[in-house]
């Protein structure tokens, strides 16, 4: 199907498991889920500390034109996150504080926007965390068609409508909400097990001892000396 579409109804996630992901957080969940729906560094947390974990709703735009991010807003529900797109590279500021106080009127967690933001002191101030691609004062304009609700890619990852979306100062994943309960489950795990592997390496144990590295070393023909001749 070719066109221009704003799909309402999106498939999200169970709210438990949602919550149980955005706890453990970017790093753990991109490691449970086997190292996939990592976005790229490019985009970046533009606050310190803030946590969000929720359903993507997400919006294909024409660059430099933020018509769509507009259209988006009436199918928001409270716990979503908002990720936006453009159909060809731009780091123009295509949010603000204007659109934020709109999306907080819906319950919108936050933004991912593989574009620019502006009015950042005001988001900070307001408490409404974005991940952006840049931060620029360059203004946009609403004048081209676009899509909400459909496939994009962010940062080279393919975020789909209703994905599970976690972000924090580590940056941001997005996940099938289909496998949402299978990496809460992984996650819980190693966080369990980091936990003991922290307490070893707090009382003075090795991480070489720990997992057991000492053989790999000698394997690589890596040596001990005292001194290089």
């Amino acid at each position: 199907m070719t066109g221009h579409f704003v799909v309402r109804e999106v498939d999200r996630g169970d709210p438990a498991t949602i919550a149980a992901l955005g706890t453990a957080g970017v790093a753990t969940v991109h490691e449970a889920a086997g190292r996939t729906g990592l976005l790229g560094p490019a985009i970046q947390a533009r606050q310190n500390g803030a946590t969000i974990a929720g359903s993507a709703i997400t919006v294909s735009c024409h660059p430099g034109d933020n018509l769509m991010i507009h259209a988006a807003v009436e199918v928001c529900r409270p716990g979503d996150v908002l990720v936006v797109t453009t159909t060809s590279p731009s780091t123009d500021g295509m949010f603000g504080d204007l659109l934020a106080t709109s999306l907080r009127a819906h319950g919108v967690l936050g933004l991912v926007i593989d574009a620019g933001v502006r009015d950042l002191a005001t988001l900070r101030e307001m408490g409404f965390p974005v991940w952006s691609r840049a931060v620029h004062a360059q203004g946009t304009v609403k004048a081209s068609s676009g899509s909400v609700n459909v496939p994009v890619v962010a940062a080279g990852q393919l975020v789909r409508p209703g994905d599970i979306v976690v972000a924090d100062d580590d940056g941001v994943v997005a996940l099938p909400s289909t496998s949402g309960n299978q990496v809460a489950a992984a996650a819980r795990t190693r966080l369990d097990s980091e936990a003991g592997k922290r307490e070893k390496l707090a009382s003075g144990t090795l991480g070489l001892d720990m997992y057991n590295l000492r053989p790999l070393l000698q394997e690589l023909g890596v040596q001990y000396v005292d001194r290089l001749p």
